[in-house]
């Protein structure tokens, strides 16, 4: 029987690049307020479309994620 679940493992793109186009994109965490959950990523400030690149479970996720795009502060959703 055959697994359901991959063996594969991929190397994930989450299609960003470490570098983003400041003019065009804004950083935001975005946070459930039933859940708690927060999710971290970009909205296009032309459309105003929300592109999720991780989910943030602890402080140290947000600041790799931080650290990784170059940021200082978030803004954050609700």
């Amino acid at each position: 029987m055959k697994s359901i679940f991959s063996t594969k493992r991929r190397k994930r793109d989450d299609g960003f690049p470490t570098d983003f186009d400041r003019a065009q994109y804004k950083p935001v965490l975005r946070c459930s307020i039933c859940t708690g959950e927060q999710v971290a990523g970009f909205k296009n400030l032309a459309t105003g479309k929300f592109e999720e690149v991780t989910l943030i479970r602890n402080e140290q996720e947000l600041a790799a994620f931080k650290e990784r795009y170059g940021i200082s502060e978030l803004s954050k959703e609700y």
